[in-house]
């Protein structure tokens, strides 16, 4: 007997069912199988852009899980703190953002460059990585 409910419905059910119960919980278990994955992915195509560069590092400097979980760097360049870089996912999009950090004597203004995370590849985190790197300035 074909019950005609394919894959994805029984999926859609058991998720709702288990939100139900515990919505919290959920949205964590959510959080663990469905996206920390893929931020895991963005992070590896992000530190392997600096592979091979031993005048610019990134250090891990904040992660936060949830529903917008993310990676926080520091880039270094020469051992000198630059900028901070936050490599996200949200809502299906791959987000690469920067900021300015303390005790750095440079600054950034850059909006965050977003793409669909089916999208992204190691072309595209490093032309997105590029338009960040050109925003870099010294501070003052």
């Amino acid at each position: 007997m074909k019950s005609g409910m394919g894959d994805n419905a029984f999926k859609d059910i058991c998720d709702q069912f288990s939100g139900t119960v515990d919505e919290t919980q959920f949205e964590r278990f959510r959080f663990t199988r469905d996206e920390a994955p893929k931020l895991k992915r963005l992070v590896e195509l992000v530190t392997a852009s600096f592979e091979g560069r031993d005048d610019l590092t990134l250090a891990e400097e904040g992660a936060e899980g949830g529903q917008a979980g993310f990676k926080r760097f520091i880039l270094k360049a020469h051992g000198q703190r630059t900028v901070a870089i936050a490599v996200m996912l949200k809502d299906g999009l791959a987000i690469l953002g920067a900021e300015p950090v303390e005790r750095s004597a440079y600054t950034i203004s850059c909006d965050p460059i977003s793409a669909d995370f089916e999208e992204v590849d190691e072309a595209w985190i490093q032309q997105a990585l590029g338009q960040l790197i050109r925003n870099i300035r010294a501070a003052g």
